[in-house]
């Protein structure tokens, strides 16, 4: 009972000192209201982002069409809401492959240690010296365009960062007593790792995860701009962006508002995550 409260105290004033980080606060709730929008679109508007009118092509913001529509007479504001859940399913699914690859690499290497170490951590070295948005185009094109192609691109590069955090924080708890007690004790790795490692090294794992996002976004939309990310007619603010860009000219909204919805959510993300580094900071005061 004892132990209860005081998680539940430690969480109310991590809560709290989230609630006095202001960027990060109002970031968090921008975040949480454009993916509802985003969720909710056939709430909010009522044209299918498939839905093709030739007759109102390239019609500018009206009361019809909140932002407008496109060359092809799609409602932009429909396609902008599918292509936010496109964007947002591609940053948290990729982030969670690179969190999964990214743990069990840094754990392992952090805790076998020795020339395994070495050679893991050298490996990640040549990995980093690529350019790494180079090597994700690459990938693409070997692989094939598509969500999932996308999924597996981009999540085999981001893992670099967190495998290095991961590694460094287990070199730290396994020399720690407890640690050290249950390597004596005999209990086994897997154990060790999931009763002890983990619950030590989240905060730095939830933090980084959290950073990780939009920079997922970004280059998600990076590649897709390029035309090597989703295929239509499923589209993302990077494709809408692209898009945009071809006739920035005559209808610059096509490549304002979708430009605008992306900088609003990357630069929220990273206000929450700048935010939540300093909430969850074990060194803080």
């Amino acid at each position: 009972m004892y132990k209860e409260k005081k998680e539940a105290s430690l969480a109310w004033q991590a809560w709290k000192r989230f609630c006095k980080n202001h960027f990060g606060f109002y970031g968090a709730i921008c975040v949480l209201v454009i993916a509802l929008m985003c969720f909710l679109g056939p709430l909010i508007t009522s044209y299918d982002y498939r839905e093709q009118n030739l007759s109102i092509a390239g019609q500018a913001p009206s009361f019809e069409h909140w932002l407008g529509t496109d060359l092809l007479g799609r409602d932009l504001l429909s396609r902008l809401l599918y292509g936010g859940r496109i964007s947002f399913l591609v940053g948290l699914t990729a982030s969670l492959i690179s969190l999964t690859i990214g743990v069990v690499y840094g754990a392992l290497a952090g805790w076998v240690g020795g020339g395994v170490d070495r050679v893991m951590m050298r490996l990640i070295d040549i990995i980093y010296s690529l350019p790494y948005t180079i090597f994700v185009v690459i990938l693409m094109v070997f692989i094939g365009r598509g969500l999932l192609p996308l999924f597996l691109a981009i999540g085999a590069v981001e893992w670099l960062t967190m495998a290095r955090l991961v590694r460094g924080q287990v070199m730290q708890v396994k020399s720690l007593a407890f640690v050290q007690a249950s390597r004596t004790l005999g209990q086994p790795f897997v154990g060790i790792i999931r009763k002890h490692i983990l619950p030590n090294i989240a905060t730095v794992v939830v933090i980084c995860l959290t950073l990780t996002i939009p920079s997922v976004m970004l280059l998600e939309s990076f590649i897709s701009f390029l035309g090597l990310g989703v295929q239509p007619p499923v589209t993302s603010w990077g494709d809408l962006i692209k898009e945009g860009a071809l006739s920035m000219e005559t209808s610059p909204w096509l490549i304002v508002f979708p430009s605008l919805f992306l900088s609003i959510t990357l630069f929220s993300l990273n206000f929450v995550g700048d935010a939540l580094r300093d909430t969850l900071d074990p060194k803080r005061d």
